[in-house]
């Protein structure tokens, strides 16, 4: 197994908690030198927090780990592209590098709807790689937005 797999299926295993939560499930895991710093999962349903998206949290929790702001020499892994909040955190926290599970055509920053990453003249760019175990990533994503149509639309016709 790659290395790049063996730390998205991480990610991914926090993915599968936000799912379980009924949160939106994206998971995300900060690596230095080889070992897992941080892991997160989103959280926004369950704090009623707009900003507790996995990558925010992981970043979060890195910086304490390692008692600075600065993770220039981590790398993330998160099973969904990141936002627009999220590629500015990833830029301002001056990660090295992101992997990214698979791409969100609706609100991805990192190159699918617009790349903060590199197409602007910020004074850090972040490298990435994107399709990293995207089927796995891509299925549970689907998975919960399925569901939750279900959901709605059983609740439609309740009323």
């Amino acid at each position: 197994m790659l290395q790049k797999e063996k730390y998205m299926k991480e990610a991914i295993k926090q993915a599968q908690k936000a799912y379980e939560k009924n949160e939106i499930p994206v998971g995300a895991v900060i690596v230095k030198e080889n070992k897992i710093i941080a892991r997160a999962y989103n959280e926004k349903e369950d704090k009623l927090d707009t900003t507790k998206h996995a990558e925010i949290l992981a970043i979060q929790k890195a910086s304490k780990k390692l008692q600075t702001w600065r993770l220039t020499d981590c790398e993330m892994y998160v099973t969904l592209e990141p936002c627009a909040m999220c590629a500015g955190a990833l830029i301002q926290a001056r990660l090295k590098k992101i992997y990214i599970g698979t791409m969100d055509a609706k609100t991805g920053s990192c190159g699918s709807v617009l790349n903060l990453l590199q197409d602007y003249t910020f004074n850090h760019k972040v490298e990435c790689e994107t399709g990293i175990m995207q089927e796995q990533c891509e299925a549970l994503i689907k998975k919960f937005f399925k569901e939750l149509r279900e959901k709605k639309k059983i609740n439609k016709n309740k009323k």
